[in-house]
C-alpha cells in the first residue's frame, strides 16, 4: 500500500463570508499543490473540504498520514465523534444536528478506501507546509474576488 504524506488548511476572509483551502500531496519525490474557493462558506468547511479534495485526488488505497491545524478536523477522528454522531443519528453531545454533515459524510465515504492517520499540527508557526496551504488557500479566495 502507498504511503502519501497531506498537509491541509483551510480559509475565511469573514466567517461566514469567501473562503479558500490549500492542499500538498507527497508520495516518494512526487508533489502535488491543490487550491480552491467557494463564494459564502465558513472556516471550518474550508478545512473539511481540503481534506476531502486532497483525498478523492488519490486513484488506490493508500496509507495517509493527513496533517492540519484544525482541531475540528483532527479532533473528530483522534478523539471518535464521528461515531458517537452516526450513533446518535448524527446529532452532536447536545442533541443538535451536525454542522457541516454533507461535508463529514463526502470525508466518511472516502475514508473507506485509506488507512487514514490524521496529525495535528501548530498553525500559523514554523511548519514550512502547513504555511503554504494556508498562502495557497488565501490566494484562491483572492483569485475569487478577482473574477467577479
Amino acid at each position: 500500500m502507498k504511503e502519501v504524506t497531506i498537509y491541509t488548511d483551510g480559509a475565511c476572509s469573514g466567517n461566514p463570508g469567501p473562503g479558500g483551502w490549500g492542499a500538498v500531496l507527497m508520495f516518494g519525490e512526487h508533489r502535488k499543490d491543490l487550491s480552491g474557493a467557494e463564494k459564502m462558506t465558513t472556516n471550518n468547511r474550508m478545512e473539511l473540504l481540503a481534506a476531502i479534495e486532497a483525498l478523492s485526488i488519490l486513484k488506490e488505497p493508500c496509507k495517509v498520514k493527513l496533517h492540519s491545524d484544525s482541531a475540528y478536523l483532527v479532533n473528530c477522528f483522534q478523539q471518535g465523534w464521528m461515531k458517537g454522531w452516526i450513533r446518535n443519528g448524527w446529532r452532536n453531545s447536545k442533541g443538535q444536528p451536525v454542522e457541516n454533515r454533507d461535508l463529514w459524510e463526502r470525508l466518511a465515504e472516502l475514508m473507506k478506501n485509506h488507512q487514514v492517520e490524521y496529525v495535528k499540527v501548530k498553525g500559523h508557526s514554523d511548519n514550512e507546509l502547513n504555511n503554504w496551504c494556508d498562502q495557497m488557500a488565501r490566494e484562491a479566495v483572492a483569485r475569487l474576488r478577482n473574477a467577479h
